[in-house]
């Protein structure tokens, strides 16, 4: 009875003051100052004439993004009092002139209440698409956004657009889905804390099996955050386990970048002895012990994009004692001074691995010099399977090269 009555005066108490602050905000019409409301709060005194941004109890008036019937779409953000504002991609040039190295965007016209707002000139094809916006020259985020993606230095929003071409990577409500974690560990030969995610298959927590596990690196502009965001590798997974085309697996996407060392040749980004002590001497020995895993070659591979293919390149295809199944997506290597350092290991690897899958567009300046690696992997007799397709250097490549290579692991 003591509880009851106490809960119940906290109650009364956080209503009676919930009362006072509507009381207070709420105007007396014809009241002096009644016209001067918060912006941001149309049903706590919120000016009617001007656009309402999220705010920390209420939400956004208006759709920050807008998929047409034509399959234009439309962008908008609220920004009262700036004088421009443009809207930025690095995914799509029908979406805004590619703004990776710098822009102010597609510009975005004003309306009378501070909205923003642009429409695409031509459809959009169904695809998830990374965008931000230019407000007075400052790079932001769509504060309306539902979905994030966390680049290197930089905070993306996210925009899904739908339609069946996309259908692969689309989260699907009459099937099973697996789970997405972030794991901070310590790494002894960094001396730091680091993230990863990890993505467990559909039925992990509530069954005893064991699982093969797949490494997979994001690229040089992203982070340990971007395959599960604008990669959509949980989605694509979830839909090829569900239709049969791909084993049950975890995946594990490590940070690939490491604190960069004083006077560091420029290379070391991709050729990271740090990030290495990290994979090798940490996270493989973390995943082993605090997930349920098959832990031998047989049931591990290793993958990246760009950078992350990089690190394949010296940390997958140089250790078939650890992965039988290697894919290097959207860059190149090998040659003279790799084949050196790694003789012994590449002809191990040419009796050992499984599979070596290498995918690239042909508009990527990658595919320029694709032929080296390509030169280094028949040289040392490794088969490899090739998928060359049309597009650049892009995660529209990615996430289709992340479907076809994912059904081929494990068999």
């Amino acid at each position: 009875m003591r509880l009851g009555k106490i809960v119940l005066i906290i109650l009364t108490a956080f209503a009676l003051t919930a009362a006072m602050v509507f009381a207070q905000q709420a105007p007396v019409p014809g009241a002096p100052g009644s016209a001067q409301r918060r912006p941001g709060f149309p049903r706590m005194g919120g000016d009617p004439n001007r656009c309402s941004p999220p705010t920390g109890m209420g939400t956004a008036n208006y759709k920050s993004t807008e998929q047409l019937p034509d399959g234009r779409v439309t962008f908008r953000i609220c920004a009262p009092d700036a004088t421009s504002v443009g809207l930025g991609s690095s995914d799509n040039e029908d979406i805004a002139p590619n703004s990776f190295m710098g822009g102010t965007g597609r510009q975005m016209t004003k309306d009378e209440k501070g909205l923003w707002s642009v429409t695409t000139p031509n459809p959009i094809a169904p695809d998830t698409y990374r965008y931000f916006f230019f407000v007075n020259g400052v790079r932001v985020p769509d504060p309306a956004a539902c979905e994030i993606s966390l680049e290197r230095s930089n905070i993306d929003s996210l925009i899904e657009v739908k339609g069946s071409a996309g259908d692969f990577q689309t989260f699907h409500n009459n099937i099973p889905h697996g789970n997405v974690a972030k794991i901070e560990y310590w790494s002894e030969p960094l001396g730091m804390v680091r993230r990863m995610h990890v993505y467990t298959p559909p039925g992990y927590e509530k069954n005893g099996a064991s699982y093969p596990v797949f490494y997979l690196v994001h690229g040089a502009g992203d982070s340990d955050h971007s395959w599960s965001s604008v990669g959509r590798a949980n989605n694509i997974l979830d839909n090829l386990i569900a239709a049969g085309k791909a084993n049950p697996m975890i995946i594990v996407m490590p940070n690939g970048h490491t604190p960069d060392r004083p006077n560091a040749d420029p290379g070391n980004m991709l050729q990271n002895a740090d990030f290495s002590d990290d994979l090798l001497k940490v996270v493989i020995p973390y995943i082993d012990k605090n997930y349920r895993t098959i832990a031998n070659a047989d049931n591990r591979a290793m993958a990246g994009l760009s950078m992350g293919g990089a690190h394949t390149i010296q940390n997958g295809l140089t250790h078939p004692e650890l992965f039988r199944y290697i894919g290097i997506f959207s860059i190149t290597g090998g040659g003279e001074g790799y084949e050196k350092a790694n003789d012994a290991a590449l002809k191990k690897a040419a009796a050992e691995l499984k599979l070596v899958y290498y995918a690239y567009g042909r508009e990527d300046f990658i595919a320029k010099n694709s032929d080296q690696l390509k030169g280094t992997l028949n040289k040392y007799g490794i088969k490899f399977t090739l998928n060359e397709t049309g597009g650049g250097h892009t995660w529209i490549n990615w996430r289709r090269y992340l479907n076809d290579f994912a059904p081929r692991l494990f068999k």
